[in-house]
């Protein structure tokens, strides 16, 4: 590379001008109203929020490749844990779980926890020829008895309130709580994950959290018990007020009337803009932390063990041990990012999870905004959350465009059907020419 196009990737009006472009993309989102863009800041700020929301998402896929080259294919089951958190922690009780079966499943979960404790210390302890069958014996007696108090709760528990509930329900408790823990189970899981593959090669690794993210969705799609499965959770609590309660409110109508806008309107863009502050404030607050860790001398071991393992490792550095940490810690971030979108969306549905939109697109996004950048991961994270969406309404609007010499019938129609469907090929063609042309992304590492 030449010097002049070094000093381009690193000038330091580089990350201000894409930051820039992004707001004018929302600017002409909210303001303009053609074929391109709505002309209502209503849509303007929902993509906004989920941007932002995305763009946490990226920050932790960030730490764990573009601080110490941990290739995560599992994304979308720590997303999944996240959002599990508002429905166990914020959601409301369910009358009469309790009774039917809660505490077995909980001594159940006990049981089986304790059996592989048990078995490890086995492992341990043992040696010769009773290590293996002894090993065995324990799992199976431990399994055993963990089928047969978890199997009868489990079944009385979604027999219980079936059309309504059929879950244990949630503590009640508000919902900015459910945040942390969000990031709590996620980092338990990368805990537990980390321990069996950190120890893995890099192509090993990206198998095994693909397979286990997975895992992860799939339990929660079939343990109705836990989080009604395929039946979904809905009208999980939020942290703003609700549109029909500002819409009763006359002193909220009285400045709809001087905004020029009718009540409907107005509260749902005040709702919307209430939570891109509450989202932006997250989003700021933890690239904030990440830029102070990556600038610590932790930060500057994790990239030299991330740039050349064996000479870290020569210089007396734990590889493994510092790969775990930044792997529950990215983790962790991921899952606050899933807790975030189950409150925004008021709804849990495991059905949702899937690798293309949780995982994939997460990756597009710090490859675009540029991997090893904080900056770089939100600006990518929001820019191609916009891209996505909009891609939905400009390919028919493209596809008329190139087919309008094309006679009507046959190959036009089929064109047009299948334009909704170019948001796939948009985000190939844009991620193609990041990589040519900027290949250490838009906003690249110093």
């Amino acid at each position: 590379m030449s010097n002049t196009r070094q000093a381009d990737a690193t000038s330091p009006w580089r990350a201000p001008i894409m930051f820039l472009i992004l707001a004018a993309l929302f600017f002409a989102e909210g303001t303009f109203r053609n074929a391109m863009f709505s002309g209502s800041w209503n849509t303007a700020l929902s993509i906004l929020n989920m941007g932002l929301i995305s763009a946490v998402m990226a920050l932790g896929v960030n730490m764990q490749w573009g601080y110490a080259g941990l290739f995560n294919a599992g994304v979308v089951g720590f997303l999944a844990l996240g959002g599990l958190a508002p429905v166990l922690i914020s959601s409301a009780p369910v009358e009469g779980a309790w009774a039917a079966g809660i505490p077995r499943v909980a001594l159940a979960l006990v049981v089986g926890l304790g059996t592989l404790a048990l078995s490890a210390q086995v492992w341990r302890r043992l040696s010769g020829i009773v290590r293996v069958p002894a090993l065995i014996g324990t799992l199976v007696l431990g399994f055993v008895l963990y089928r047969y108090l978890f199997d009868p709760a489990v079944i009385a528990i979604e027999a219980n309130n079936a059309a309504s509930a059929g879950n244990i329900g949630g503590l009640g408790w508000p919902v900015l709580l459910s945040w942390p823990v969000g990031a709590l189970f996620a980092a338990a899981a990368a805990w537990g994950i980390g321990k069996v593959a950190l120890g893995l090669r890099s192509d090993y690794l990206a198998i095994a959290t693909l397979g286990i993210g997975e895992i992860i969705v799939a339990v929660m799609r079939n343990e109705e018990w836990l989080s009604r499965g395929v039946k979904n959770v809905s009208g999980l609590p939020r942290p703003v007020p609700y549109e029909l309660d500002l819409q009763g409110d006359t002193g909220f109508v009285a400045k709809a009337a001087e905004w020029g806008m009718d009540p409907a309107t107005a509260s749902a863009i005040w709702v919307k803009l209430l939570y891109a502050g509450l989202f932006s404030f997250v989003l700021l607050l933890l690239i904030l932390l990440a830029e102070l860790a990556l600038k610590s001398p932790w930060g500057r071991m994790m990239r030299a063990i991330r740039d050349n393992e064996t000479a870290a490792e020569a210089m007396g550095k734990n590889v493994t041990r510092r790969h775990l940490q930044i792997f529950i810690i990215g983790s962790a971030v991921i899952g606050l990012g899933g807790a975030m979108m189950a409150t925004l969306d008021g709804l849990l549905s495991p059905n949702s999870f899937n690798p293309l939109r949780y995982t994939f697109l997460i990756w597009v996004m710090v490859i675009v905004g540029g991997s090893g950048n904080n900056w770089g991961a939100a600006l990518g994270a929001i820019l191609i959350w916009f891209l996505w969406i909009k891609a939905e309404v400009w390919g028919p609007e493209f596809m008329r465009l190139i087919t309008a010499p094309l006679p009507e019938g046959g190959l036009r129609e089929h064109l047009l059907g299948s334009a909704p469907h170019m948001r796939f090929i948009a985000l190939g063609v844009v991620l193609l020419l990041v990589l040519r042309f900027a290949p250490r992304g838009l906003v690249p590492e110093k």
